[in-house]
């Protein structure tokens, strides 16, 4: 692949738009092309920067009290003495004020159901890319092992909280090991299955989703499936059908 070309691929790889032939192809790119290195750092550096809560909007408390203020002063003596007129200029201008402010409402409430929709479709992107990036890797772990008390060690010092982990070989999903994984900004432990052909990643988090994330988001053949996790959760993602998926979020289900 030539430079030229993966600046046209970067940015559906950085979204997770590319399937796994053209992904497997860019990374190679990548691995050997400082520029693009670069290019992809900066896009993760200004996707972190966008999630600040600082360039969220917030509604401002100041009409309500404005409100308030304008009430308390038309019920003084001066106030009762205006004439029809100024009463219903001051009527008007409270009509006004309530649906300026009915407006402003609806559209953050809008704003607001539309920033939690491209949170999560980010949050799916980051999961599904970062399985992506496991099956074009020369190792999709970076501790191999089918010994649960071999991973989880593994986790501490590197996570804030090393996660629950199993084996289910017994019932055909055999453990492979672990790695660290990013989920927006976030490290995010991730325990690695096996099913036959199929690979299987479940990220691990120590507290709900964020952003609402979906039970079940598919894309490509892949899919993610949410579920309880102990006293956490877990997004799973693999391309196994659903039968074979079911029996295994059963068995995740059960770990405690």
């Amino acid at each position: 692949m030539s430079c030229e070309m993966s600046h046209y691929q970067l940015p559906l790889y950085f979204d997770g738009e590319l399937d796994r032939a053209g992904s497997r192809e860019f990374e190679q790119h990548l691995g050997n092309c400082h520029e693009c290195q670069q290019a992809l750092a900066r896009l993760e550096e200004l996707r972190g920067r966008l999630r600040d809560d600082s360039f969220r909007f917030h509604a401002p408390n100041a009409l309500r009290q404005k409100l308030q203020d304008e009430l308390a002063s038309a019920r003084t003596p001066q106030k009762q003495r205006l004439d029809t007129r100024a009463w219903m200029a001051l009527a008007a201008s409270w009509l006004i004020a309530v649906l300026v402010g009915g407006g402003a409402s609806a559209l953050w409430h809008r704003h607001q159901g539309s920033e939690r929709q491209q949170a999560s479709g980010q949050i799916a992107r980051d999961l599904f890319a970062s399985h992506w990036r496991a099956l074009a890797a020369v190792s999709p772990v970076d501790v191999v092992s089918t010994d649960r008390h071999t991973v989880k060690p593994w986790f501490a010092g590197k996570v804030a909280e090393s996660p629950i982990v199993d084996d289910f070989a017994a019932q055909g999903f055999p453990l492979v090991g672990g790695r660290i994984d990013y989920v927006g900004d976030t490290r995010v432990p991730t325990l690695v299955y096996r099913h036959g052909k199929h690979l299987i990643d479940v990220f691990v988090f120590p507290q709900p989703l964020p952003a609402s994330l979906p039970a079940t988001t598919r894309q490509q053949g892949y899919e993610i499936r949410t579920t309880r996790l102990g006293d956490g959760y877990a997004a799973v993602v693999t391309d196994m059908d659903e039968v074979e998926l079911g029996k295994f979020m059963h068995l995740l289900g059960g770990v405690r």
